[in-house]
């Protein structure tokens, strides 16, 4: 299991990870701007993975209409979520923590040692850059989109 994840009410680690076209995202862009659903899972082309992105992309207007970007991060390589993107029709950023591998999972403390890959982390940080809101599944446990809604509505 991983470390300790950052806590409610903590700053929210900045980074800069590449998207799935290659571009950097930094989330420092954001502050001032919008709210960020900061949500890291293990691995593209995987059954609960897939399906927990596959409903973000389904209901992306809860999160537009509630002025929120999407920043979904995992282990793998930019090509890899490139593909996987095109494939699934994600039109939000899939960010690329693959080197220095795992940096920015271990930075909010979801990174799987024993797995090399994050587990399944959530954070719902505000326009100051606050986290407001988390909760970290086991692996094999998908999220309730509608618990980053409520959160995202209390803000």
């Amino acid at each position: 299991m991983p470390e300790m994840a950052i806590q409610v009410g903590e700053k929210a680690p900045d980074f800069e990870l590449k998207d799935n076209h290659g571009r950097a995202v930094q989330l420092s862009d954001f502050r001032g701007r919008k709210n960020v659903v900061l949500l890291f899972y293990p691995f593209a082309f995987t059954g609960v993975c897939t399906g927990e992105l596959c409903e973000l992309r389904d209901n992306l207007p809860k999160f537009a209409d509630r002025d929120t970007q999407l920043l979904a991060v995992s282990n793998d390589s930019v090509p890899t979520l490139r593909v996987f993107a095109e494939q699934e029709g994600f039109e939000y950023p899939l960010l690329s923590d693959f080197w220095p591998h795992g940096e920015v999972s271990r930075a909010y403390g979801v990174f799987a040692e024993d797995k090399g890959c994050a587990v399944r982390g959530t954070f719902v940080i505000d326009k100051e850059g606050v986290v407001r809101w988390t909760v970290v599944n086991a692996l094999p446990d998908a999220r309730d989109l509608n618990e980053y809604v409520k959160a995202l509505d209390t803000l």
